[in-house]
């Protein structure tokens, strides 16, 4: 067993940024190794990473060049949805030709923007031989270690096992043109963020040590709208914001989705999942926020419930950013701070256990399987929605199944 792992990023965007500062808090392992399209992404993320310590990476011209290097171990995904799976052939590939010898390869979420591509994911990895990581941030967030640890230990050991968990992240929308676009990110918000929502609520509600199948989903009802983003003040800018390749007048994305999931534990007693999700959410920035409810207890998150606060008066005129908190809105006014977003939303936790986990030769607890059981759930989701019924779960040909807002064929003002 190595007793150090090098690391390296496929990706240096807007999330793999978030997985660079998390790495102050990961032990045991470094950031050597950096692959991006963008070269000039890829030459920012290696200062930073050179800057804070965390490696000192070498800049790839390929991800076979990266995959074929004896000194990288394992690998992260962390590229845009819609080249994920052309990401995973080609490291599966190095490999299979011999060049490479990786440990394990972890991916952001969604594993799959369908059931087929993810199942895709999983059949290669399996094909290989090497650890898999599903990087689900909202598990490891402390928020949920500890308040799922004490609903259970305190909560549940008393009065009975906890039945309805609500799950909620919201913000005002995505940076990048490609996440508004459904063929690319594969669908809207439920895709690029009730795969969080759906993952964390069942993780609250499985028992602390049993297995993801210890709860059986059984009915999922769904409900999809695109309540700001088509209006015409709002359509323009993302018209704008993509160089006039997002017509959200004709082909939107949801920007709001709620789903209830129905499931049965081992003895056959009914837990409720409830998510919401928006790109339309109006406040001081990005918004999670959890519930959990049982016989005699309940436990409340809201990462905009912080512990320090900013007043800054209308005379003070500054730049736009995100200093303050991520998918921030305003620059004055009362402002929640999240003084350390890499900790309170997961990442740092997320990935010393996916490291932990590949030095010690172990399949991590969220891993590619987990990533397929959450597509399943997010396209059965939008097949309620587009079919306006409840869905028995699994529905037949589910791995057939593509969202129409995937296909650029969803217009909720056609109806």
């Amino acid at each position: 067993m190595k007793k150090r792992l090098n690391v390296g990023f496929i990706g240096t965007g807007f999330i793999g940024q978030f997985h660079i500062r998390s790495w102050i808090s990961v032990r045991d392992a470094d950031i050597n190794g950096i692959f991006d399209k963008n070269e000039e992404s890829a030459i920012e993320a290696a200062s930073l990473v050179k800057s804070l310590k965390v490696g000192d990476p070498k800049i790839y011209k390929s991800v076979t060049e990266m995959v074929s290097d004896p000194a990288i171990d394992a690998v992260w995904i962390l590229t845009p949805n819609f080249t994920r799976l052309e990401v995973m052939q080609e490291i599966v590939n190095t490999i299979d030709s011999g060049k490479g010898n990786l440990i394990g390869v972890a991916c952001e979420k969604p594993l799959g923007r369908n059931v087929a591509e993810a199942k895709k994911m999983l059949e290669l990895v399996q094909k290989v031989g090497i650890l898999d990581g599903y990087l689900e941030d909202q598990l490891f967030s402390p928020t949920t270690i500890r308040g799922k640890e004490l609903l259970w230990s305190r909560g549940a050991e008393l009065a009975g096992r906890p039945y309805l968990a609500r799950a909620a992240e919201e913000h005002s929308g995505p940076h990048m043109p490609w996440f508004w676009e459904g063929e690319l990110q594969g669908g809207g918000v439920l895709n690029d963020m009730m795969c969080h929502s759906v993952e964390v609520a069942r993780h609250l509600l499985t028992e602390p040590g049993k297995p993801r199948t210890s709860l059986t989903p059984v009915k999922v009802t769904a409900h999809t709208e695109c309540l700001k983003w088509q209006r015409e003040k709002y359509a323009g800018q993302l018209a704008e914001l993509s160089g006039g390749k997002l017509n959200y007048k004709e082909r939107p994305s949801e920007d709001y989705a709620r789903s209830v999931i129905e499931y049965k534990d081992e003895n056959g007693t009914k837990v409720i999942v409830e998510t919401t999700t928006s790109w339309c959410y109006v406040g001081a920035g990005l918004r999670l926020s959890m519930e959990v409810l049982g016989p005699e207890y309940s436990l409340s998150i809201n990462s905009l419930d912080t512990d320090m606060k900013l007043f800054l008066s209308r005379g003070i005129k500054g730049a736009e950013g995100e200093d303050l908190v991520e998918k921030q809105n305003a620059e004055t006014g009362l402002m929640p701070i999240v003084a350390n977003e890499e900790n309170a939303y997961g990442y740092d936790v997320e990935n010393r256990h996916m490291v932990e986990s590949f030095l010690d030769g172990k399949r991590p607890k969220e891993n590619f399987s987990d990533g397929v059981n959450v597509t399943e759930l997010l396209m059965t989701a939008y097949k309620s929605a587009e079919e306006e019924r409840t869905i028995e779960f699994p529905p037949p040909d589910l791995d057939k199944f593509i969202p129409k807002v995937a296909q650029g064929k969803w217009n909720p003002n056609n109806k």
